[in-house]
């Protein structure tokens, strides 16, 4: 009952604390014989680490990964491996003022009454700096998806959303929002400043994509690979919400709108005239690229003061101060590509299990 784990035969396991001397995990289930180096991480995480725009929380955190086990000569062992990163900004102080009072919107309350226990340190185990050791373990986890890419982008700041004939996956590396739309990403930088500058904030919707997965990930009923790709989204810190494909706005078409119809192509495989599926139909995946959006709140942690109530049964203000991001979603994007990957390695391992001759595209199956 510890829930600090996540997968099944790929499974990782995340410990420490905000403000605690470190943050780790646990891959255990990893084959062996995978190139891998603290090199192959260090990029994913350097995408993620705060302080690299004045967009997101100034907490300067080098995020630098050690592998202490399951590696021997630049090659996994299959045995667990352990990774670490040390915390070297901590400002415990910032969070002095509110040690006895339950910020809004955060999980401050929730775990008082569940622990008993009030890390009021940053939110302690509820802080999205957890959010480090998943972007590593998710770089663990493409080492086991060779041939498929897995990418994010930021599709909707606020109310604004992009233009998707303007989509562009080059755009998204050129500006400090992981957006696809040149355009809409000038529009963000006005509305998150004025966002910041008032002490207030903004929430998101990031969509990840994976390509070159292979059909038959999945299965019908419990293990559903949407279903647990949603489960991976949702438990990303700040998320509400999760949709595969066309999600909701599947409810607005019909039938013959939202089939995606098949032809035989001259290879033997077979094509689909469109995706509204995401990738995934009865819970197995099609060959399709996988598509899934996530809904990130608004960052909690503002500037203007809001109601709330103290351990001691107060009702009080609350505003706090510190250093945090006025968007969280934006940082949240490699972290989105990182439980992709999880759950996809998992789903490839246990398909491998149950059924190692299975076609690595959609052909049909010959008697």
């Amino acid at each position: 009952m510890s829930h600090n784990s996540f997968g099944h035969l790929f499974r990782i396991t995340t410990w420490g604390e905000s403000h605690g001397p470190a943050i780790g995990c646990v891959v255990d289930g990893c084959p062996p014989r995978l190139a891998l180096t603290e090199a192959d991480i260090q990029p994913f995480l350097d995408r993620r680490r705060p302080g690299q725009s004045k967009f997101v929380t100034q907490r300067q955190e080098p995020d630098r990964v050690r592998i202490l086990s399951g590696v021997f000569e630049g090659q996994t062992t299959g045995t667990p491996i352990a990774l670490l990163i040390e915390n070297t900004d901590q400002r415990s102080k910032d969070y002095g003022e509110i040690k006895d009072r339950y910020r809004p919107g955060h999980a401050d309350l929730t775990y008082d009454l569940k622990y008993g226990i009030r890390d009021y340190r940053g939110g302690g185990r509820s802080s999205a700096r957890e959010t480090a050791m998943r972007v590593a373990a998710g770089a663990v986890a493409r080492k086991v998806l060779e041939g498929v890419t897995i990418r994010g982008a930021l599709v909707q700041m606020g109310p604004d959303r992009i233009d998707r004939a303007a989509w562009d996956w080059a755009a998204v590396e050129e500006n400090a929002f992981w957006c696809p739309d040149r355009a809409a990403a000038a529009r963000w930088e006005a509305m998150l400043t004025e966002a910041r500058k008032s002490g207030s904030s903004l929430g998101a919707v990031i969509e990840v994509v994976a390509e070159g997965v292979p059909p038959g990930l999945g299965a019908p009923i419990y293990g559903k690979l949407d279903a647990d790709i949603a489960a991976g989204l949702m438990g990303i810190n700040a998320v509400k919400g999760v949709e595969i494909g066309e999600g909701f706005a599947a409810a607005a078409l019909s039938g013959e709108s939202n089939a995606d119809e098949m032809r035989m192509g001259p290879d033997g495989r077979v094509l689909f005239g469109d995706n509204h599926a995401g990738g995934i139909l009865g819970g197995i995946s099609t060959g399709q690229p996988i598509i899934a959006r996530f809904a990130v709140k608004p960052t909690s942690s503002i500037l203007t003061p809001r109601k709330s109530v103290d351990r001691f049964g107060q009702e009080v203000e609350v505003l706090t101060k510190g250093r945090h991001d006025p968007c969280v979603g934006i940082r949240a994007v490699p972290v989105g590509e990182a439980m992709l990957a999880l759950v996809l390695a998992d789903h490839l391992l246990r398909h491998r299990a149950q059924n190692p001759d299975a076609p690595g595209e959609a052909r049909l199956p010959r008697n």
